[in-house]
C-alpha cells in the first residue's frame, strides 16, 4: 500500500518504464499511480528514487540503477550528466544522453505524434531529422551559460534545480567554447553567471556577469545577421540555416503573394522574414517582436527589401489591431503568408483567434514545444485550417526538445 503525500519521497522502488512523456521522462506505474521517471528508456526496468510525491495524479522519480537495460541504452558521453551520478548532482541539459541518438529521435517523433493525436485529433507520424554534426550528439552548442556557486565555482545547474554542478568538460558545446570555458576558475559569487558564445563570425567570447554586452554577426548561407550577444539566436550551429531552409520550402508558392500583408510574428532579428525574401525576391512583410533591440537589428537585417518593416510590440497585443484594418488592408491580409515562431508556450488562443479572423492564406508555424504546437494546430483547425505539411528537426541532441515546422492552409 502506498504511503500518503510526502511519505514516499526518498524511497527506492522498482519501476517498469512503458512509454515516453513530454518533458523527457518515461512513464511507469506504481500500484496504479503514474510515476514519471527520469533517465529511463521505455522497455526498461529500473530502480528509482521517488523525488516528488506531492501530486495526487502523479509522482516523479529518478533512476539510480538499471535492472533490465534497453538495447538502445549507451554510456552517456557526459559523465557528470549521466545516470551513474546521484540525481541531485547530475548536470542538467543532457537528459537523453544515455539513449542511442537514432532512438532519441524516434522517441521525440513519438511525443510529437501523441501530442497531435491528443490535442489536434491528427494521426500523423513525422520522422525527426538529424542536423549535421557529430553522430553521437556532441559538439553542437554555440551558447552556454555557466552559473556561479556560493564558493565561486562554476558549472551548469542540476536538472530541475538551482544547484551548481562543477564539471570537467562541456561535450555538448562546440570546440571553440570548450577551449575557453573557465571550468577550473573561481569567480565572485555576486557575478551570478558566465556566458560563453561562439558566433559564426568573429570567434568565441566569454561574458562575465553584467559585463557590457556587444553586437555579434551570425552568417546563414551568404547572408549576415546582426544580433546582440545576449539576444536570442538558435543554439545549434546548423539550426538557423536548417530552419531558414525549412520555412522557405514549406511556403506554398501557389498561395504566396509578395504584395500581400505578409507577417513574421515573434520575428526576432528577421531570420525567417529574410528566408522568405531570399526565396521570393521583392516582398511586403512586417516583422513583429517584443524585444526592442532585436527589432532594431531586424530593421537593418531586412534592409535589402523595401517592403519589409520591423515593429516593436508584443504579438498578442499587436494582432488585436488587425480587426481595425481597412477593407483594402483586410484583402491583403487575406492573401497573406504568416510565419509564426512563438516561445515555448506557443501562440495561444488570443493570437490564433485574431489571425484566423482575418483569414490569411497560409501559416508557417515554427514550434519548439510539441504540446503547445498541437494545441495551436487544434485551435486553427476549428477556424478551418488544416495541417498540410510537417517536418521535425533534432535541434537539441541529447535533450528531449524537438523543433517542428508545419504548414497550415485554409480549407
Amino acid at each position: 500500500m502506498l504511503g500518503g503525500m510526502g511519505e514516499m519521497r526518498g524511497r527506492e522502488v522498482e519501476l517498469d518504464a512503458t512509454n515516453i512523456a513530454h518533458g523527457g521522462v518515461s512513464v511507469a506505474r506504481l500500484d496504479g499511480r503514474v510515476v514519471f521517471v527520469s533517465d529511463a528508456i521505455p522497455g526498461e526496468r529500473v530502480l528509482a528514487r521517488i523525488s516528488d510525491d506531492d501530486k495526487k495524479s502523479f509522482w516523479r522519480a529518478d533512476t539510480v540503477r538499471v535492472l533490465d537495460a534497453s538495447p538502445h541504452r549507451r554510456e552517456h558521453p557526459w559523465p557528470e550528466a549521466g545516470p551513474a551520478r546521484d540525481p541531485e548532482r547530475r548536470a542538467g541539459g543532457a537528459e537523453f544522453g544515455h539513449i542511442e541518438p537514432g532512438h532519441q529521435r524516434e522517441l521525440k517523433a513519438r511525443v510529437l505524434a501523441e501530442a497531435l493525436a491528443r490535442f489536434a485529433g491528427i494521426e500523423r507520424v513525422t520522422p525527426v531529422e538529424a542536423l549535421p554534426g557529430p553522430a553521437d550528439g556532441t559538439g553542437w552548442r554555440t551558447r552556454v551559460r555557466l552559473h556561479v556557486a556560493e564558493d565561486g565555482t562554476v558549472g551548469p545547474y542540476a536538472a530541475r534545480s538551482h544547484t551548481v554542478v562543477p564539471v570537467a568538460d562541456l561535450p555538448l558545446a562546440v570546440d571553440e567554447l570548450r577551449e575557453i570555458a573557465p571550468l577550473a576558475e573561481r569567480f565572485e559569487p555576486a557575478t551570478g553567471h558566465v556566458d560563453l558564445l561562439a558566433p559564426s563570425v568573429g570567434g568565441a567570447r566569454m561574458i562575465v556577469g553584467a559585463q557590457q554586452r556587444s553586437v555579434v554577426r551570425e552568417r546563414v548561407g551568404e547572408r549576415e545577421f546582426l544580433v546582440d550577444d545576449s539576444g536570442f539566436w538558435q543554439v545549434h550551429r546548423h539550426a538557423a540555416g536548417t530552419l531558414s531552409d525549412a520555412v522557405a520550402v514549406a511556403v506554398d508558392a501557389a498561395r504566396f503573394d509578395p504584395a500581400a500583408a505578409n507577417l513574421d510574428l515573434y520575428g526576432g532579428v528577421g531570420l525567417l522574414a529574410a528566408a522568405l525574401g531570399d526565396r521570393f525576391g521583392a516582398l511586403r512583410i512586417t516583422s513583429v517582436e517584443s524585444d526592442a533591440r532585436a527589432t532594431e537589428h531586424a530593421a537593418t537585417n531586412l534592409a535589402d527589401w523595401v517592403g519589409a518593416r520591423a515593429v516593436t510590440a508584443r504579438v498578442e497585443h499587436w494582432v488585436r489591431g488587425l480587426a481595425d484594418a481597412s477593407r483594402a488592408e483586410r484583402a491583403r491580409l487575406e492573401s497573406a503568408t504568416v510565419v509564426l515562431d512563438p516561445p515555448r508556450a506557443g501562440a495561444g488562443r488570443a493570437v490564433v483567434d485574431a489571425l484566423a479572423a482575418v483569414r490569411p492564406a497560409q501559416l508557417v508555424y515554427v514550434a519548439c514545444d510539441p504540446v503547445a504546437f498541437a494545441r495551436d494546430v487544434g485551435l486553427l483547425a476549428a477556424h478551418g485550417y488544416r495541417l498540410e505539411g510537417l517536418r521535425a528537426f533534432d535541434l537539441f541532441p541529447m535533450t528531449h526538445h524537438v523543433e517542428a515546422v508545419g504548414l497550415l492552409v485554409r480549407d
